[in-house]
């Protein structure tokens, strides 16, 4: 209860205590910098969230079948794959990946010139399946017996790590975070603690004529929540305009999902300066608060 009353702010305080010039343009660059990393750093998050979504949705019932073989049997083993495929229960579809869609898939590593034919490229089964009702092991034994050629894998050696890889940059995103939080929360309030020790002639003052603490914290917590709410205001907008400049997940050669905002995702960069503007509140209302025991 003491707590609340203390950080409640009085409106007529404002103004009373002169506004330190390079205290006030530091505390701003600083939450304007702060709230722009943070959008970012929320930014990744999200898209991280969606990256893992994607990969254990989409690739979770995807598999590829590869097909080995000499020249003249690959075809007749690649038949005899489909015909166990399509007769397996837990196979949606299968779809043949025909050597020009290869080519594009390899040349990214290769370059564009790759003289595809003379690679010896087993042939490519692309295999949507339904997991809860395919009996891995039944198919693999039925391609050992019917194509010996055909090597089945489901993506798992793989999707795991990346999968991983995903929830760690979401956790180091976080992580970012609630360090710019720390690190904004300690400047402003040794900015509260040097705007009362530079003013210490208007808070004896202040006390002189009747002034309470709570009163004379106010001179000092409200300007300082206003203008860290008001920097990272425009921080947040600038990283926003950033964002929206950013490639879109479905535009060719951005990295999957990307780590842009989509959908309701964009309602959440706003509330970046009201949670400044509450740090800031907290952290220089408890600095405020110490300082003035000293006055005591």
């Amino acid at each position: 209860m003491k707590v609340s009353r203390w950080f409640r702010t009085d409106p007529n305080a404002a103004g009373l205590v002169p506004t330190d010039t390079h205290v006030a343009l530091s505390v701003g660059f600083l939450s304007v910098v702060m709230a722009f990393f943070a959008v970012l750093a929320l930014a990744l998050a999200l898209g991280a969230g969606r990256l893992a979504d994607s990969w254990q949705g989409e690739l979770a019932d995807a598999a590829t079948l590869q097909v080995f073989g000499p020249a003249d049997a690959i075809e007749e083993q690649a038949r005899a794959a489909l015909d166990v495929l399509r007769t397996t229960p837990g196979v949606r579809s299968v779809r043949m990946v025909d050597l020009a869609e290869q080519e594009r898939l390899l040349e990214p590593w290769l370059g564009p010139d790759i003289p595809i034919e003379s690679l010896p490229l087993p042939l490519l089964i692309e295999i949507e399946t339904d997991r809860d009702r395919l009996n891995q092991a039944s198919l693999i034994l039925r391609l050992q017996a019917e194509a010996p050629g055909a090597v089945f894998g489901d993506h798992a050696a793989w999707r795991q790590p990346l999968l991983a890889t995903a929830e760690r940059l979401r956790v180091f995103a976080a992580a970012c975070v609630a360090l710019m939080a720390l690190a904004l929360a300690a400047v402003l309030g040794l900015a509260a603690h040097a705007a009362v020790a530079f003013n210490g002639a208007v808070v004896e003052t202040l006390r002189l004529v009747g002034a309470r603490d709570r009163f004379i914290g106010a001179t000092f917590t409200r300007p300082l929540m206003v203008n860290a709410m008001a920097s990272s205001l425009a921080g947040t907008a600038a990283a926003m305009a950033l964002l929206a400049l950013l490639p879109k997940a479905s535009e060719q050669g951005f990295f999957l999902v990307g780590i842009g905002l989509v959908g309701w995702h964009w309602l959440l960069p706003p509330l970046v300066p009201l949670a400044a503007g509450l740090l800031a509140w907290v952290a220089t209302g408890l600095a405020t608060r110490q300082s003035l025991r000293r006055w005591s």
